[in-house]
């Protein structure tokens, strides 16, 4: 059996980040957008006669036979998005979850063959999960691995374990161990996932409905609120986006921050250059109050909607409190960052400040209640961010597939022909049924 590198595709809501294990970043980092010309499921296309049977011997024209000719003709990614005029965009996930599987197969379909560029035969595979993955998406996901593109072999990780090893690059850390809250926040949705040497604790995950996407349209608002006129308006959720990632920080006090930009305005307060992307004149944009307005919708939600209204750093606290006793002071101790929002600047620090609050509250509240007869020892509260935090489910990846055990944890096609799809529900690394 040869041993090519393994391919690690790690899914995510806005994003997908794929490339080759071993490899410290992503070869490709595309938009999980596809563009087709139907707008809706493939089922709903005009029928074209299938492909001649002698033709379907490939792999990649696998899809093809299932269906019509015209479904080849897509794009994904960063040429979805530009030949959105012409094409209808369809975005296959949605808070995690795979939601169209026709699409989505035809998004792994380009990404292996025209991004890739590698043969599937001939490769194992690592794609990643999110937490409280239903086990029949696993098995979808075995099927068209092995059924469509003929893998060598498949392992499906859990993105919160993977970030947790990401996380060992971090001086930081002073032992790689699995046990952790991992706050994984995207581009869809934010998860808090505890971690016990490896078994994610499922019963005490929560998911927060704030990430990227939320953050941006709250700018996009605060702008049009704001009155600025200039901004086009095919272009404004581009340009909300790329204030959002070029001057946005999370601050340590709002009221604080309020008077200093009330004060030295001047120090503060930025421009963004823009260019039409139609007429492609320039233009300029203020920014202010939005740059530290965003995140802060992490610590306050209220000030963006009244539908959501406890603040990350208390819902990581009611994370570990809901966990069992005897792991709660290791899950304080590693509170590992993953994904592209929780990339601003000081963000770690403020999330460590406020937890540790709650957390020595909630101590000395005990203590009192004691009468000063129980005397606890102080927890230590330790958020890490590190270089790859922005890829990390994609950098553990990387790690896990390049280890020498990596091709034993996989299902290989042999034992899928043998087992069918449900064998992908039963994880070798740690002895579960998912």
């Amino acid at each position: 059996m040869s041993r090519l590198a393994p391919v690690v595709i790690d899914n995510g809501t806005g994003f997908t980040k794929m490339g080759f294990a071993g490899n410290n970043d992503p070869s490709f980092i595309q938009p999980t957008v596809i563009a087709t010309r139907d707008g809706g499921a493939s089922s709903s296309a005009p029928s074209v006669p299938s492909k001649p049977s002698f033709l379907n011997s490939s792999s990649s024209s696998n899809i093809a036979s299932k269906r019509g000719i015209e479904d080849l003709d897509f794009y994904i990614g960063d040429e979805a998005v530009a030949n959105s005029k012409t094409y209808a965009l369809n975005y296959p996930i949605r808070h995690g979850q795979i939601e169209n599987w026709d699409h989505m197969e035809r998004y792994w379909e380009q990404s292996i063959f025209k991004y890739l560029r590698c043969e599937p035969e001939d490769h194992s595979f690592l794609l990643t999960e999110p937490p409280l993955n239903p086990p029949e998406n696993r098995e979808n996901t075995a099927e068209i691995m092995f059924e469509s593109f003929n893998v060598q072999g498949l392992y499906i990780a859990v993105q919160a374990v993977l970030a947790l090893a990401a996380s060992w690059t971090s001086s930081k850390v002073s032992e790689q161990t699995l046990t952790g809250t991992v706050i994984d926040s995207g581009d869809g949705v934010t998860h808090v996932i505890p971690v016990a040497e490896g078994y994610v604790i499922g019963s005490s995950i929560k998911s927060v409905p704030i990430a990227g996407r939320d953050l941006t349209s709250f700018v996009q608002n605060l702008l049009r609120e704001r009155g600025e006129n200039m901004i086009p308006a095919e272009d404004s959720l581009t340009v909300a986006q790329r204030i959002k990632e070029q001057y946005s920080y999370v601050c340590p006090d709002i009221v604080k921050e309020f008077k200093k930009y009330d004060q030295e305005g001047e120090k503060y307060f930025k421009k963004y250059e823009g260019v039409h992307s139609v007429t492609g004149k320039p233009y300029t944009v203020d920014v202010g109050f939005e740059r530290f307005l965003a995140p802060e919708i992490f610590f306050n939600p209220e000030i963006a909607s009244s539908d959501y209204l406890t603040p990350l750093p208390e819902v990581v606290d009611n994370v570990v409190q809901t966990s069992p006793i005897d792991v709660r002071r290791g899950l304080y101790k590693n509170i590992v960052l993953s994904g592209g929002s929780t990339m601003f600047e000081n963000f770690g620090k403020r999330l460590q400040r406020d937890i540790k609050r709650i957390a020595d509250t909630r101590i000395k509240r005990s203590e009192v209640l004691s009468g000063g007869k129980m005397q606890s020892t102080p927890m230590e509260v330790n958020v890490i961010s590190h270089k790859k935090q922005r890829y990390a489910v994609w950098f553990g990846g990387s790690l896990l597939a390049s280890t020498g055990e990596f091709h034993s944890y996989c299902h290989t096609k042999a034992e899928y022909d043998e087992v069918g799809p449900s064998i992908a529900r039963h994880n070798r690394v740690f002895g579960t049924l998912g």
